[in-house]
């Protein structure tokens, strides 16, 4: 049934050099990609699917209720015209080169075009050793698959640019992981997350034949991309090169503002976890910040030096960019393209920002006062301990009389904190009231742009948690309850928001719920 809905459209195998030796075993490559298979697991089944990437796809709902389904998307059936592959790449990683990396236990099975004529890979995480697992056995626990299964579709209907996935599946078979690399491994249950997006190609994609001075390799990787993934760029040598350069760098700062607007850490923001496409991708130990805090990184093995703090995010990619320059600077004759790209980048995030800001704020445009307004509204919930989502949740009232401190009392974590900054709060609401009457925007207006600004749900760690350790019993339902209610996450009426979406106080330190590792 499969076979006669996707379409195979491998350009990515046909165009770029292969690695020649077919063994599975742990090796530098020096070509782009290396084909290997899944390894097959003893027991799929399906745990759950995204319709949204079903009907995207074109596969009817009934069809994953079959065998089949679970069959081919944990590896265990390869349809004939897949060419499973694993790519080769490297990257800087907490601002240190690392070398060659690539798809360690991610494993592409084919490009496919859906039936709207948009291409897609289709790539299983968790589905065995690749060329490039470092010693690892590629393999995927359930607690990490469900993250990355529930927050790609999350991130999706929040409307932040990410990757997608397609289905989760459960494999049958034990994984041993040591969870905080504190010396005490356990077996899990192992899942696959089938993941789908137009591109998977990263910034170290570029990065590693540069390193390596292949400047061969290098022009054939720019080429490939920017005739796969960019087509509409028209012109040819450098001055595409500079075009498509400059449109990933406004491609980033797109992605990371929308970050920035809901609350989203990605935790390892290393730049073999940057897409070209500006996409979301590796969903390892990210979290969504519960009290507002610019420090705030969920990732234990960042716990010291906070390089990908919340608040840093912006710059970060500023500077994993600045590397992707470097990258491609055998291709230009001078480095101005190159520094246009990254000023392109500076006017874009500074120009969405204030957009962000205004909408946040439910204003019709946004001056250097108003930015000013949003950033001692943060220093108060900073200071305060007050929840991001539900503050701006709560400053979306029906009228400006209902607009008043105790608006926000289910906000706040800590009631001494609250009280110390509560002539503080005071005051800021004047100010806020003040600007809102001036604005040319009716109220019924600023409530309208307000409610598609602020998320009313966002997939906090320990709702996920909750989900996942109730699926390690068997149970999936928490997943599917989660998966229902993240696809509407603007509708003020769902379930998970107001007080029983903030976090509760069991949650504050308990594995899962506050800091990850990047154990999976």
């Amino acid at each position: 049934m499969l076979q006669s809905i996707l379409s195979f459209d491998n350009r990515l195998v046909e165009k770029l050099p292969q690695d020649p030796d077919t063994e599975r075993s742990v090796r530098q490559v020096s070509a782009a990609w290396s084909a290997v298979a899944p390894e097959p697991v003893s027991a799929p089944e399906l745990i759950a699917t995204s319709p949204d990437m079903m009907r995207v796809l074109g596969i009817p709902p009934e069809v994953a209720t079959r065998p089949e389904f679970a069959d081919v998307f944990s590896g265990n059936t390869v349809l004939p015209g897949m060419q499973p592959h694993a790519t080769n790449y490297g990257g800087h990683q907490f601002g240190h080169w690392a070398g060659q990396l690539g798809d360690g236990r991610a494993i592409t099975l084919a490009e496919v075009i859906a039936s709207s004529g948009q291409h897609w890979e289709l790539q299983l995480k968790g589905a065995g050793r690749t060329p490039y697992s470092r010693h690892a056995d590629g393999r995927a626990v359930l607690r990490s698959s469900a993250r990355e299964f529930l927050c790609s579709e999350a991130m999706h209907f929040l409307g932040v640019p990410t990757t997608r996935a397609l289905s989760l599946i459960a494999t049958g078979d034990a994984v041993v992981r040591d969870m905080f690399y504190d010396g005490h491994p356990k077996a899990e249950p192992g899942a696959i997350v089938c993941r789908a997006s137009p591109s998977f190609i990263r910034f170290g994609h570029f990065q590693l034949p540069n390193a390596r001075g292949d400047t061969a390799l290098l022009h054939e990787w720019v080429t490939f991309c920017i005739a796969r993934d960019f087509p509409h760029i028209s012109s040819s040598g450098e001055a595409a090169y500079a075009q498509w350069f400059e449109e990933i760098c406004v491609r980033t700062a797109r992605m990371v503002a929308e970050w920035m607007r809901v609350g989203f850490v990605h935790g390892v923001m290393n730049t073999d976890n940057m897409s070209v496409l500006g996409l979301t991708i590796d969903y390892g130990p990210y979290g969504f910040v519960d009290a507002f805090d610019p420090d705030f990184t969920p990732n234990t093995t960042d716990a010291q030096g906070r390089r990908y703090r919340f608040g840093w995010q912006p710059r970060i990619a500023y500077w994993n960019l600045q590397q992707l320059a470097l990258a491609l600077s055998p291709l230009f004759k001078d480095a101005s393209p190159l520094q246009a790209g990254l000023e392109a980048y500076a006017l874009t995030y500074g120009q969405l920002d204030r957009q962000n800001a205004a909408r946040k704020l439910g204003l019709s445009n946004c001056t250097d006062e108003d930015m000013q307004l949003l950033r001692d509204l943060q220093a108060w919930m900073h200071a305060g301990e007050v929840d991001m989502t539900l503050c701006f949740n709560a400053l979306n009232v029906e009228t400006i009389e209902d607009l008043r401190a105790e608006s926000f009392d289910d906000a706040c974590y800590d009631s001494e904190k609250q009280s110390a900054q509560a002539e503080t709060l005071t005051q800021w609401l004047d100010r806020y009231k003040a600007r809102a009457r001036a604005d040319v925007w009716s109220w019924s207006e600023r409530m309208q742009t307000m409610r598609l600004a602020n998320p009313a749900f966002i997939l906090r760690n320990w709702i996920v948690q909750r989900a996942i350790e109730q699926a390690e019993t068997g149970d999936y339902q928490g997943i599917h309850d989660l998966l229902d209610v993240l696809q509407r996450p603007y509708d003020t009426h769902l379930g998970y928001t107001g007080r029983a979406g903030r976090r509760p106080d069991w949650a504050r330190n308990a594995p899962g719920c506050s800091m990850l590792s990047c154990s999976s």
